[in-house]
Parts: structure tokens; C-alpha cells; sequence
């Protein structure tokens, strides 16, 4: 009887280690399906060329599909993610056969046994800006011209370090170039990154990323400095405020004192009227004269105001409908021979 009673014991407490332990194996997926339709009408259903998602037009399309594997535990931590849709499609066109459809691939180990710093290395998302390709994750449907004309994704090294109050991050990186995993040819030289975020409370966060790094073949570099900075608010519970700004510079020659500059500010406000309904309003302006990001080959370069309204409306937990209207005005004739565009674009968004 004893010996019944003692292996009942031990086979609760096994139990109940076993139920407290989280698996650290787990996956997650994200579904995004759109419709857009541009009011340009381009024959060849491509929306402006400075955009990567969404940019199919009048056609039913998946702007992403994403399976995703993570392994966590105390001193380890890994994520591979495998993705289809539009925005791999012209995200990573310069990447070659199956690393198109790379979402990321990294490991990182912990490096301190009292303090929260990490080591990273492989493909991970980018650590410039506030909008990711994970769509139900931005506030507006579409993405921001800012996030459109910098990294989503990059490949390299990461050193990180979070506060115990986790108040404060700061990250080191060293990476293989602009949004690429492969190097450019005749390119020998790494780039670098870091990042502070400053998180006072849970309603704000303040955030500076830089970038340094040449975008050419060595025998041709032009270094390209680069800067953003953004702020979030969540004024009260139903009111947020998001803030940007992203200046760079780059020599427009080799060995040049001189700069080409672009930059861009972008101001964000959502209001959640219900736990199910939400409203998002977009103002932003995207600068680049010189054509260092976005090539216009016009006498003004790109100079571009943009506008949008997106409604967002949850259905259930983890499906999210939400649809925009969005504007564009130029400075040039950019958008088919006229000076402004604009799409209207819904998205049914599932995840798991």
C-alpha cells in the first residue's frame, strides 16, 4: 500500500512538472489575402514600383502566406520562417532560388548568466522601423512609404542587450548589406547597425536605428548613412499616436564630400471606437530629389505626399478584415503620366 501510494506521488508531481514546463517547440502561421484596385489602371496589373505589398492590381492575390517554427528556452532561441506570396515575390527579387522564400532563419544563444545579452545570427526581420510584413501587426493595412523603401528583412550578426526593468534595449549588428541576404559582387565590406529603444511605460516607446554601409562594389563604394527614429503612444485606451522620421545621406560618388539626402516624417493616429472596430488615419511625405532609393528619372525626383483612411474590423479572435483608401500626390508626372494616384485595398488577415 505504501508502495502504491509513494509511485502515486511521484507520478503527481511529474505530472504537474510536466504540465508547468512549456513545450519551447511551437508554431505559428499568418494568412494574408488581398484585392486592390488602382485607379490608374496599369495594363500589366504592377501598382507604383516603389511598392512591395499589395502591389498586384485588380486581382485577387495572397500578399502572405508564412508557416513559422520557434524554439525558446532560457539560454537558446531559434526561428525558421517559410513564406509565399506577392510581397516575397518583390521583396527578395534579387535573391536567388529558394532564399526568396526565406521569411527568416537565425539562432541566437545567451551570452551572460546574470545579465539579458543575447548573440544572433542568421536572416532576421529588420531592425529599422515600426511596420513589419505581418500586416495584422501595423496599424494601417497598407504599408507606410518609409517602410516600403527600407529593409524589411536583413542578414547577419546581432548583439543585443535588454534592461531588467526592460525598460531599455540596445542592439549592435553587423550585416551583409540594404535588405540582402546574398552580398552585392565585388562587395568585401560589412555593414552595421544599432538600436535604442526606450520603453518608460507600456503606453510609450521611443526608438533610434541607424544603418552604415556601402550598397556597390568595393572598387565603386559610396557609403550610405542612415537614421530612424519613431515614437509610439497609447494616449488611452482607445487613442494611439505614432510619430516617424527617417533621414539618410549618401556620397554620390566614390570618394566623394559630397551627399545625396532623402528623408521622409510620417504621422500615424488610430482610435479602437470597440474591442472589434478600429480607425486609422496616415499622413506621410517621402523626399529623395537625387533618386538614392526610389528612381524616378524626373526633374523633381520622387517628392510624394500620402494619405490614408483604413477601417479594421475583428471577426473573431485571429481573423481580422480590414480595407483603405489611399492617395498619393507628386511633385512629377510619376503615377502613368499624372501627378496623383489612388488605390482602395481590403485584406482578409488569419493567423494561428
Amino acid at each position: 500500500m505504501k508502495k502504491l501510494l509513494l509511485t502515486a506521488f511521484v507520478f503527481m508531481i511529474l505530472k504537474a512538472n510536466a504540465q508547468e514546463t512549456p513545450n519551447p517547440l511551437t508554431f505559428s502561421g499568418y494568412v494574408e489575402t488581398y484585392y486592390s484596385y488602382d485607379f490608374s489602371n496599369p495594363a500589366n496589373h504592377e501598382k507604383s514600383f516603389f511598392l512591395y505589398n499589395h502591389n498586384r492590381h485588380n486581382e485577387l492575390n495572397l500578399n502572405l502566406g508564412l508557416l513559422k517554427a520557434n524554439y525558446t528556452t532560457d539560454k537558446m532561441r531559434a526561428n525558421l520562417g517559410i513564406m509565399l506570396g506577392t510581397y516575397a515575390q518583390y521583396n527578395l527579387a534579387a535573391e536567388q532560388g529558394l532564399l526568396k522564400n526565406l521569411y527568416e532563419a537565425n539562432i541566437g544563444v545567451k551570452i551572460s548568466r546574470k545579465s539579458n545579452l543575447w548573440i544572433d545570427a542568421g536572416v532576421m526581420p529588420s531592425h529599422i522601423g515600426f511596420e513589419s510584413a505581418i500586416g495584422k501587426d501595423s496599424w494601417n493595412l497598407t504599408r507606410s512609404l518609409l517602410a516600403e523603401n527600407s529593409p524589411y528583412y536583413e542578414s547577419g550578426v546581432r548583439v543585443s542587450y535588454t534592461s531588467a526593468n526592460e525598460k531599455w534595449y540596445l542592439a549592435g549588428l553587423v550585416l551583409n548589406g540594404w535588405q540582402r541576404i546574398q552580398r552585392v559582387p565585388g562587395n568585401q565590406t560589412p555593414a552595421f547597425g544599432t538600436q535604442l529603444t526606450y520603453k518608460p511605460n507600456s503606453n510609450v516607446t521611443l526608438n533610434w536605428s541607424t544603418y552604415v554601409g556601402n550598397e556597390q562594389p568595393d572598387s565603386a563604394s559610396k557609403w550610405r548613412y542612415f537614421n530612424n527614429l519613431y515614437s509610439q503612444f497609447q494616449l488611452n485606451e482607445k487613442f494611439g499616436l505614432t510619430a516617424g522620421f527617417d533621414f539618410g545621406y549618401e556620397q554620390k560618388s566614390n570618394k566623394s564630400t559630397a551627399y545625396n539626402v532623402w528623408l521622409t516624417p510620417i504621422l500615424i493616429a488610430r482610435y479602437a471606437a470597440t474591442d472589434k472596430f478600429r480607425i486609422a488615419a496616415r499622413a506621410e511625405y517621402y523626399q529623395d530629389t537625387n533618386g538614392v532609393i526610389i528612381a524616378t528619372g524626373t526633374p523633381y525626383g520622387f517628392q510624394t505626399f500620402g494619405y490614408s483612411v483604413n477601417l479594421d474590423y475583428a471577426i473573431i479572435d485571429n481573423l481580422l478584415w480590414r480595407a483603405e483608401g489611399r492617395i498619393l500626390d507628386s511633385k512629377d508626372k510619376i503615377f502613368a503620366d499624372k501627378n496623383q494616384n489612388f488605390y482602395v485595398t481590403s485584406v482578409f488577415c488569419f493567423s494561428f
